[in-house]
């Protein structure tokens, strides 16, 4: 199969998208603390594969609530965070570390719970399952949804997981060319014909990508990683672009946000972007996410935090230097994020685990 991703998609039929309202934040349970590696029932924004000639709005995704309480707390909080006007709730794939939540029973259950917000795997490990068994329990996710999901994959990075499951954690370059692979394979079976296929990894025969999704020609598409070969992939095939640090072996997890310096992002941003050149895709059309790893904002006379693990590490001076750190009032907060959008075409924002420090500056700034 190989890697023949193409900017062909057809552009996807919008019909005026409607952000939400914003209300004012209030107080609820702490999230999950994940990188990704996220959307409402109104269609996906045209503009991602249609080629905008102004920036993309701004879009927000928080985490999922972690599984704490009963299960009707925990659909409030997504209720919560559907008001507050975030675009998705995003879950990672995880099987170590006290992770709990299985992502496509917790993005099934969040879109049933409410109905505007949309749900984003940020992001599938693609070695835990076979992408022919992805895109069925995905293609019905999107049917009941009303065409509110997002699809994030990556090509994993925690090696516990691997361990705790008896999975080869193959080289990274082994590991890359399966996620390639996969992804060309999950791309033809959101198209209309049955799909065949030999790859070094996984072959089908004749499989009929069933059901047929609620977005047209597919759910969007979000690839997210650090190194340059992922993020060469995404520039070729995704519709997103999740921006991360790498988690390479060596790597000092707690400061691996260091990674995400000015440098470091212009470096990432311009490797998707001439990957996308190179295979006949307008860059502009690309939506980034981006975490912000470091969040301390004042609102209201109160200062709401939230560090991400990969953050902890860093001195003070690294992070009033760094792009995925957000600090300052509300006013502060919103020109930073409109500065980092001018500088580096970034527009969907996870803003870190606590809804409190998020919820001002989505209020500002969704749609936008």
């Amino acid at each position: 199969m190989g890697t023949r991703c193409r900017g062909s998609d057809r552009a996807r039929v919008g019909a005026g998208e409607r952000w939400l309202q914003s209300h004012p934040p209030g107080r609820g349970a702490p999230l999950e603390d994940e990188i990704g590696t996220q959307q409402q029932v109104e269609p996906y924004p045209t503009g991602i594969c249609a080629g905008p000639a102004r920036p993309h709005p701004f879009r927000f995704t928080a985490s999922m609530p972690a599984l704490a309480g009963s299960p009707a707390q925990w659909r409030a909080q997504l209720r919560r965070i559907e008001d507050l006007g975030f675009s998705s709730v995003s879950v990672s794939d995880h099987f170590t570390g006290g992770w709990s939540l299985d992502p496509v029973v917790a993005m099934t259950v969040a879109a049933e719970a409410t109905s505007r917000l949309r749900v984003l795997g940020l992001v599938f490990c693609n070695d835990f399952r076979h992408p022919a068994v992805l895109h069925r329990a995905l293609a019905n996710l999107d049917v009941f949804s009303g065409g509110r999901l997002e699809i994030g994959l990556g090509a994993g990075w925690q090696r516990d997981d691997h361990d705790a499951l008896g999975l080869p954690f193959d080289p990274p370059a082994v590991r890359i060319d399966r996620l390639a692979e996969a992804v060309e394979l999950l791309r033809g079976l959101f198209a209309e014909r049955p799909v065949t296929a030999a790859g070094r990894h996984y072959r089908v025969t004749g499989l009929a990508g069933l059901p047929g999704p609620a977005q047209r020609p597919r759910p969007p598409l979000l690839i997210g990683g650090g190194s340059r070969r992922v993020l060469e992939l995404a520039g070729r095939c995704a519709d997103i672009v999740g921006i991360n640090p790498r988690l390479a072996p060596g790597v000092d997890p707690l400061t691996a946000a260091a990674d995400l310096d000015p440098a470091g992002l212009d470096r990432k941003l311009s490797w998707v972007r001439a990957a996308a050149r190179a295979n006949g895709r307008d860059p502009e059309r690309l939506e980034f996410q981006l975490r912000m790893f470091d969040v301390r904002v004042r609102h209201r006379g109160v200062e709401h935090r939230s560090t991400s693990s990969h953050a902890r590490g860093l001195p003070a001076e690294v992070l009033a230097a760094s792009p995925v750190a957000l600090h300052g009032d509300v006013p502060a907060c919103v020109d930073r994020l409109l500065a980092l959008r001018d500088r580096y075409g970034v527009s969907y924002l996870h803003l870190g685990g606590n809804l409190d420090a998020a919820a001002p500056i989505v209020a500002h700034l969704a749609g936008r």
